[in-house]
């Protein structure tokens, strides 16, 4: 679709520090900006973390769908805000371990959805990988285009993977939330993890952040990251830093990074 293609790179704004760039400078992507390097390179100056932070977040993923495909035994992911595409996607994790994996992205930058196009393709023929363009703050329009590919009826696994902290309000994230994993079946699971509010650095960095142009990133203390569980039984070993959630016996031990998170089932 050559002129919806076209629709989209126009929406792209190279001078503008985005999001989704950001990070995928900070994971050593190339799908950046010279204004985005900007913006990155700021907050790791005062928050070297971050990149740190960029990797320990990719790890997390792997092993919560891991897990989800594997013993928990989920056959259909909804990864909301999924970023620009990279190594490790959740589609790629869950269809080498359930061939028949059903996932949807979801996504409205418009440099995602281009790169979605091309990347996001099915590993398997028999599952499915697609994409919505969609905003989390309409969670209802996400769950109702969901349903043209994944079935209600059997559980779902609904991922929001750093990306709630550019939702200044913490009730109004909660009730995004709450609002998808409502109109999940019981069984269905939730994996969430964001930045948070643990130490003076990372807070330096969230100024940076804003003071770049980017938009702001709003850190969650660990009481307000357990809210989003409210309702749902957590998978051990709960909420913790990403770089130590059911991290591998014999894996090299890490220094715990300023992001918190968890998977939680719902009864």
């Amino acid at each position: 679709m050559p002129n919806e293609r076209l629709d989209l790179e126009a929406r792209i704004h190279p001078e503008i520090p985005h999001a989704a760039r950001i990070w995928n400078y900070w994971m050593g992507g190339k799908d950046n900006f010279e204004a985005d390097r900007a913006a990155g390179d700021a907050v790791a100056a005062v928050y070297p973390d971050i990149v740190r932070m960029a990797q320990q977040s990719r790890k997390f993923l792997t092993r919560a769908v891991s897990y989800l495909a594997g013993e928990a035994g989920i056959r259909q992911f909804l990864d909301i805000g999924t970023g620009l595409p990279t190594m490790q996607n959740t589609h790629e994790i869950a269809q080498r371990l359930a061939p028949d994996s059903r996932i949807v992205y979801v996504d409205n930058d418009p440099l995602v959805l281009v790169h979605a196009r091309a990347l996001l393709k099915n590993t398997t023929p028999e599952g499915v990988t697609a994409y919505l363009d969609g905003d989390y703050n309409e969670p209802e329009l996400i769950v109702e285009d969901a349903h043209n590919v994944l079935d209600f009826t059997k559980p779902i696994a609904v991922m929001f993977m750093g990306v709630l902290g550019y939702v200044e309000d913490h009730q109004a994230a909660r009730s995004i939330v709450d609002r998808v994993v409502g109109a999940l079946p019981s069984g269905s699971h939730l994996v969430l993890w964001d930045g948070t509010a643990t130490g003076d650095a990372v807070a330096e960095g969230s100024e940076k952040l804003a003071e770049s142009g980017a938009v702001p990133y709003h850190l969650r203390s660990l009481a307000e990251m357990g809210e989003f569980f409210a309702g749902l039984e957590l998978v051990e070993p709960g909420l913790a830093p990403i770089s130590h959630w059911r991290l591998e016996e014999g894996a090299e031990e890490v220094t715990p990074i300023d992001a918190h998170g968890a998977i939680g089932r719902k009864p």
